[in-house]
């Protein structure tokens, strides 16, 4: 998988490979080599509370994140990309409409911890 889903029009997604306002959040950048960078992820999300990893390749990983206060799950796909030093990333609720910014404050986390690990 090299394209992660696009986010549907309500706003509770962001996504680096989305071009509309609101959505749009950069990609996650590192220097190092790529497997190492996609080790330093996963351990950064596997690190964070009620967080599930469902998938992971070469690649391509797909994880849950439990939300305490209602228990919503969202979901958080990323997409290495060795070649230009990115990981694409897309975080949405699965139900409902507004996230009141969870999804936005949660990759800024993932990309803070990636980054102070690097």
């Amino acid at each position: 998988m090299d394209r992660l889903e696009p986010c549907p029009d309500s706003p509770n997604c962001v996504s680096s490979q989305e071009q509309r306002e609101g959505h749009a959040i950069p990609p996650l950048r590192f220097s190092d080599a790529p497997e190492v960078a996609w080790g330093r992820l996963q351990e950064v999300i596997e690190g964070m509370a009620r967080t599930k990893i469902l998938t992971t390749t070469p690649n391509y990983l797909h994880a849950e994140f439990k939300i305490a206060v209602f228990g919503f799950v969202d979901d958080v796909e990323c997409v290495l990309e060795p070649e230009s030093g990115t990981i694409q990333i897309r975080s949405a609720s699965r139900v409902g409409h507004s996230d009141l910014g969870v999804n936005r404050r949660r990759v800024e986390k993932i990309r803070a911890a990636f980054e102070h690990g690097s």
